[in-house]
């Protein structure tokens, strides 16, 4: 057996290892407290509910009206739009129009503090906001009934920020699918395993704050530090000695129809900001998913005496089969080509870490964004590959659309 032979077969078996291993500690870290009682609305302070608004997507109508549904009345509700022309705006004002009991408010307003639109358009609520909890959930979550209440059921002590994964639901097509696989089982998954180890990281979809919290850091403006407003409230978290926590149960985002290159585009802009606010937890993605392991047993499999298509096909059965046991268990979405969308995904997490690696510009809502560079001294071998990488991406990007 050649060095070469034991170290692919030694990857494959260790990959594996790693990715069983991550779905039992996501399973248990999921439910966790499941059954457990949820505190009583007595004993929770009252709270701000801000949600910023652009543009209607398809379940807006669904996700927006869940906002005055909550079972927790101690809380103020503060929707922010950047503009009165919004096509969102009529639609807010019908739904606040049917439920004048509950007393929102729609802010209108555009304070520019950064290249985030995002971030712009949630200071006025941040600032409008009465009490000393604030919570920001994107229009596009659909908020439980106990929504206050499970977000109070994760805060300790240690506590600095709670938040929740967006987890996709409702998939139209396989795009959509896919978009569920990138979601649920893979980063919804490790964003669980590193909480279970007290390393948890915020998610803009959902996030609950301590006012005072923020303040002392120097308030919702030191959110700006970043391009993305979930890693600077991470590492605002953790710069005080403090948790980033997540909700027991993540809540859930209705995805309807995805097209190919939205969930890309989407992905990729993840990926990216993923390299520039935390580069040494995006590093080991470039080793993650099957598609590598399912190669390196490939190649090892004759030299071991195994046949490679029989190897490579109970390989993936082990790998897929245990994933979609994940969704099963969490109550996420599975369907018959789950599996299938699984490993189309893996096959695009190489393409996908190259892109987010070399690549520093992205569209948001029709707003064009940079993260930082690749700085060119700090690694010169990877620089040298950009070329060819991009041309690569370009090569698959124009193959998609």
């Amino acid at each position: 057996m050649t060095a070469q032979i034991l170290a692919a077969a030694t990857f494959c078996i260790s990959a594996t290892a790693i990715h069983v291993v991550s779905l039992v500690i996501a399973a248990v870290r999921l439910r966790r407290n499941a059954h457990a009682e949820r505190p009583s609305h007595d004993d929770l302070p009252a709270v701000s509910l801000v949600r910023p608004l652009c543009g209607i997507e398809k379940y807006d109508r669904e996700t927006l009206a869940s906002t005055f549904t909550l079972d927790f009345r101690r809380c103020e509700i503060l929707f922010c739009v950047a503009s009165a022309t919004d096509p969102v705006v009529p639609l807010i004002e019908s739904m606040m129009a049917q439920h004048a009991g509950v007393g929102a408010r729609l802010l209108i307003g555009d304070d520019r503090i950064s290249a985030n639109p995002k971030l712009n358009n949630v200071l006025k609520g941040w600032r409008a906001a009465k009490h000393d909890w604030v919570v920001l959930a994107d229009s596009n979550v659909l908020l439980p009934r106990d929504y206050i209440e499970q977000l109070f059921a994760s805060w300790r002590d240690d506590t600095g920020l709670v938040a929740s994964p967006p987890i996709g639901a409702r998939p139209q097509g396989l795009w959509a699918e896919l978009e569920c696989a990138f979601l649920n089982t893979y980063q919804a998954r490790w964003q669980y395993v590193a909480d279970a180890f007290g390393w948890g990281f915020a998610q803009g979809k959902t996030v609950l704050w301590r006012r005072g919290d923020l303040e002392r850091a120097g308030g919702i403006e030191m959110l700006a530090n970043e391009v993305a407003e979930d890693a600077a409230s991470t590492k605002i978290v953790r710069g005080a000695g403090r948790k980033v926590r997540l909700v027991d149960r993540p809540f859930p985002q209705p995805l309807g129809y995805r097209g190919a290159g939205e969930v890309w585009y989407r992905q990729l802009r993840w990926a990216r900001l993923r390299r520039a606010s935390f580069f040494a937890c995006f590093l080991p993605e470039a080793l993650s998913g099957g598609a590598l392991p399912m190669l390196a047993l490939a190649l090892a499999a004759p030299i071991l005496g195994l046949a490679p298509a029989l190897s490579v096909i109970f390989f993936a059965l082990i790998w897929y089969g245990a994933e979609t046991l994940l969704a099963l268990a969490a109550g996420w979405h599975v369907s018959v080509r789950y599996p299938l969308v699984c490993l189309a995904r893996d096959l695009l997490l190489p393409v996908l870490f190259v892109g987010g690696l070399f690549g520093d510009r992205f569209v948001w809502r029709g707003n064009e964004m940079q993260v930082a560079r690749l700085r060119p001294r700090a690694l010169p071998a990877l620089n040298e590959l950009a070329p060819v990488a991009r041309r690569q991406l370009r090569s698959l990007r124009e193959r998609m659309l």
